[in-house]
């Protein structure tokens, strides 16, 4: 019987749509043909169909009420008001057929009838829609802004935002918990939706936990079931959020365990519970990596941009975003050590500069730091050796090295560690090989040896 019971409340959320769908359907065939009254006979028929259907949509949700053990106080209005709105189908039947039984309705229109029948199927639908998805199931869609200028009260949907300076300062509750909560809880467990029993907009009422007990157990994110929940598949019906909702990320489930693995402390920063930094660093914004300073530059002169294009040196913008040009000589390889002069007239827009392949020098250096934001510098495949390379270093933007196929000898190498922000210095086909990173031991400067080679796989011995 039991089973019965069950199988028959599961059903009610098909059944329930036939009566609507019935009624919906005979109202606006009333309006349609109000004129022509081409339809008399079939509308009697679409209201007796949806009266049986409303009953078996009783019967289903009785079955539902009391197999899936909600209380008579949540259903009491959504059942009696399903009731009426069965009983109300066939009163619209019978007058419609102008039966007998509903003489005392004869000085009542129709056209009242047909409203009275849609406001019962409304508040009907409107009451279901309230236990399933609660109270303001319709204003919970909308923005906070919305709901706020309606009267409704809203929980703060708060960002997590750290940094690479203030993560470990961060309180771990107030700036990263209680956001994932607000954003992804606290609209079924709030103090005027409690799901469960369960509120999380506070301290004390998360500690309370809902009527099955505590939700969470100092230390052990494993039998919490804050925590627990949310790991479940989502098709899990114990999983939380439930379907449909706003569902947290991997990376923010991780932080609900940690913080209850640390004894769910409400006033301790990130610091003081010497969490690792790698459990926030999806939080934390990664700083885009341009070839060119973090500063506003004014414009190069379009009039210098052309007179050095007309020595075949090439000159673009970097982005679109930025005034920082790069200078490229590819197409002009006879480019020397006298021709650097042609690029003062832009020397604070440079950011990126290629010379690789060109009949420049040594004494190149001694120009170089001319050009103040100079990001990228590309001295490949030229006569380089890396003679005085140290009168660079006042380059304070200076990031990226190139010095592949050339003689830079390995006793320069060292003069690079004092360079302020150099982070890769590119040494393919040089005298300097990878023993020789001991010269910069301490340094954060990565040395690139190229002579890369990939493994070989199965595919590459297919003779086609």
């Amino acid at each position: 019987m039991d089973v019965l019971k069950q199988l028959l409340g599961r059903l009610h959320p098909l059944f329930v749509h036939l009566p609507i769908g019935f009624i919906i359907l005979g109202l606006l065939i009333k309006w349609y043909d109000r004129k022509k009254n081409a339809h008399t006979d079939l509308l009697p028929l679409i209201f007796l169909w949806a009266g049986y259907s409303a009953v078996l949509a009783c019967i289903t949700g009785y079955a539902q009420y009391i197999g899936e053990g909600y209380a008579f106080e949540t259903v009491k209005i959504h059942l009696w008001v399903g009731i009426a709105t069965a009983v109300f189908s066939f009163i619209m039947y019978a007058k419609l057929k102008e039966l007998k039984a509903v003489a005392f309705l004869s000085k009542v229109s129709i056209t009242v009838l047909s409203v009275v029948s849609f406001i019962l199927i409304s508040f009907t639908g409107h009451e279901g829609g309230t236990i399933t998805h609660g109270e303001d199931y319709l204003i919970e869609p909308l923005p906070n802004s919305v709901k706020s200028a309606l009267g409704f009260e809203t929980y703060e949907e708060k960002d997590i935002v750290l940094t690479d300076e203030n993560w470990q300062e961060a309180q771990l509750y107030e700036d990263v918990i209680k956001p994932i909560l607000n954003n992804k809880c606290i609209s079924c467990h709030n103090p005027k939706k409690s799901k469960g029993g369960l509120l999380l907009h506070s301290e004390e009422a998360i500690l309370k936990g809902g009527e099955n007990g505590p939700v969470i157990t100092a230390n052990k994110a494993s039998e919490s079931e804050l925590f627990t929940r949310m790991k479940l598949p989502k098709e899990d019906d114990n999983h939380m959020p439930p379907e449909g909702k706003s569902q947290p990320s991997k990376e923010e489930i991780t932080l609900i365990g940690a913080w209850i693995d640390a004894g769910h402390p409400f006033d301790k920063s990130i610091g003081e519970l010497n969490l690792k930094k790698n459990l926030f660093l999806p939080f934390i914004p990664k700083k885009a990596a341009n070839n060119y300073p973090d500063i506003e530059i004014t414009a190069a002169s379009a009039d210098s941009i052309k007179a050095i294009e007309k020595t075949g040196v090439h000159v673009d913008l970097i982005s679109k975003s930025s005034n920082f040009l790069t200078v490229s000589c590819i197409n002009k390889p006879a480019f020397t050590n006298a021709d650097f002069d042609a690029l003062l007239p832009i020397k604070s827009q440079i950011a990126v500069l290629d010379l690789g392949g060109t009949k420049i020098t040594d004494a190149i250096v001694e120009k170089l730091p001319m050009l103040t934001n100079l990001t990228v510098l590309k001295l490949d495949n030229t006569q380089i050796t890396g003679e005085n390379i140290e009168k660079l270093d006042g380059l304070a933007h200076l990031k990226s090295l190139n010095v592949t196929y050339t003689n830079f000898a390995k006793e320069h190498l060292t003069k690079l560690a004092n360079f302020k922000k150099l982070e890769k210095v590119y040494v393919y086909n040089t005298p300097i090989n990878a023993t020789d990173s001991t010269f910069l031991k301490g340094s954060d400067i990565h040395i690139d040896y190229g002579n890369y080679q990939l493994p070989q796989i199965a595919a590459d011995t297919i003779v086609y």
